[in-house]
């Protein structure tokens, strides 16, 4: 089974989501908004949509899911306590900057939430389950 093919359909899916919600909320400046953080979470789809199509073609006991469960779950953890800590020390260095001449504002959303990193989980479900039909469909599994 191409489960190479699945972390990038999972960004790539979960990014055109991210900006068409962003775009429905903030209009042109959608894309100014679109990047670290915010719904889905980017990062978790990208992850998720290759360890669920691994548990769904290997196997939910195989080693390699096991392993994938293990990377997902930093990757959760990362978003939604460090990436939450950097932004807000970028908020703080933000604040002291304020009068200074080469002041360069540093982009304070950068972790998620918990229901951003739901839907980034969601999006990675729902590639993961059309891809296993694609591939099913097409004898593309190694089903003994």
């Amino acid at each position: 089974m191409p489960y190479f093919l699945a972390p990038m359909i999972g960004w790539f899916t979960s990014g055109c989501l991210k900006f068409i919600i962003n775009y429905l909320r903030f209009g042109k400046d959608a894309r100014h908004r679109t990047g670290n953080g915010g719904f889905p979470s980017t990062h978790t789809a990208t992850v998720s949509s290759p360890v669920l199509l691994v548990g769904m073609g290997e196997g939910w006991f195989s080693p390699a899911f096991g392993i994938g469960v293990a990377f997902l779950l930093i990757v959760i953890i990362d978003a939604t306590g460090l990436r939450i800590a950097v932004g807000k020390q970028a908020g703080v260095l933000n604040l002291l900057t304020v009068n200074h001449e080469k002041r360069e504002i540093m982009r304070e959303r950068m972790g998620h939430t918990k229901l951003e990193v739901l839907g980034g989980l969601l999006v990675g479900l729902l590639v993961s389950t059309c891809l296993y039909w694609i591939f099913t469909a097409w004898g593309w599994t190694q089903l003994d």
